[in-house]
């Protein structure tokens, strides 16, 4: 669901931009407040594994569609909303600007409808209530699927009307909104699945971290989350460097929905105006466009085949190991600056 910027006017994708930028600065100011030096690197590979997480697109059976994983709720649930949304800020930034997926200016609605909805309204308001003080598996498979259910829907809902307010005549409301809710729906349901198993594999290896979270309150130091760590960051080296051979090839919900409304699976790009501007910059930092290699010299374009399944690629490979080091990277240094400023006004 990472929107590109021929969906959006500029007023619309500035100011998501403006609204992205002021609950960043939100969360920011409410982690510095009880930041916990294990939980940087825990959330830095997060934000490596839904990276590389985020690169296996799944196909949704009998619709000739897609899915991927968001992450927002897995990340909500380990780390707590305001960490989740500065992590899952940081894998949507870094896509858009090493890998070309979604516009640089539609950067505040991918993050807005990736982030706020999981980490600040669907987390405290459905998730939580949901399970409640259980560790029952089965009652977290319900409330997993839930809430990724709701947060892919307010996310596909808003995608429709960031659309319809940027005056895109080629995407009618009632067609499109029609076709992107039923696809999230089923996007929703296999990423709750995900959700569930990965939730109640946490919580049968360090129980406390979740418990922690849910309670906002610190995590005893005598508990190591070492395992935890190894655990994700093999997950995102397996998975950014072998899994994401196996995408599958269909267009994503919002291609697909954005096919059967308009005949082609993206809208016409803007060949003036910050939209260009950025397109422009986005073109020279993307050193791995649509996660592989540029390819060398320019070539006249030619009819497109069906791509290979499964893509083994080394730059496919490249680009998940690469890209989720990058966000571990930027995560350790947003944490540690996090860190840092609250040193200075302790």
């Amino acid at each position: 669901m990472h929107m590109a910027d021929a969906l959006l006017s500029p007023a619309v994708g500035t100011t998501l931009w403006a609204g992205t930028v002021a609950v960043s600065g939100y969360a920011s100011m409410k982690l510095k407040e009880r930041i916990d030096d294990r939980m940087i690197p825990l959330m830095g590979v997060l934000g490596a594994f839904i990276f590389a997480a985020q690169m296996i697109n799944f196909t949704i059976p009998g619709t000739g569609s897609s899915g991927h994983l968001g992450g927002g709720m897995i990340l909500a649930i380990i780390l707590g909303p305001h960490a989740a949304f500065l992590v899952m800020a940081s894998v949507l930034m870094v896509q858009a600007l090493f890998f070309a997926d979604g516009g640089l200016l539609a950067l505040g609605c991918n993050i807005w409808n990736l982030g706020v909805y999981p980490c600040y309204l669907v987390y405290p308001l459905i998730y939580k209530p949901l399970t409640g003080e259980s560790k029952n598996p089965g009652r977290i498979l319900v409330a997993s699927v839930a809430s990724v259910v709701a947060a892919l829907q307010l996310g596909a809902f808003s995608v429709v009307v960031e659309t319809l307010l940027s005056g895109k005549s080629e995407l009618p409301f009632g067609a499109f909104i029609l076709l992107m809710q039923p696809i999230h729906l089923a996007i929703g349901v296999i990423e709750g699945l995900v959700t569930a198993a990965i939730i109640n594999h946490v919580r049968s290896a360090r129980p406390e971290l979740l418990d922690s979270i849910a309670s906002a309150r610190p995590l005893d130091t005598a508990i190591s989350l070492k395992k935890v760590m190894i655990t994700f960051a093999v997950l995102a080296v397996i998975t950014g460097g072998a899994l994401s051979w196996f995408a599958s090839t269909q267009p994503d919900g919002l291609e697909w929905s954005i096919e059967k409304v308009y005949g082609k699976g993206e809208l016409p790009e803007k060949e003036h105006g910050i939209a260009a501007v950025l397109k422009g910059i986005q073109e020279t930092t993307a050193f791995l466009p649509d996660y592989n290699f540029k390819p060398a010299g320019k070539e006249p374009k030619k009819a497109e085949a069906a791509p290979a399944w499964p893509g083994i690629e080394a730059g496919t490979s490249a680009a998940g190991i690469i890209g989720a080091a990058i966000v571990l990277a930027l995560i350790l240094l947003i944490g540690m600056g996090i860190r840092t400023f609250r040193g200075r006004n302790v």
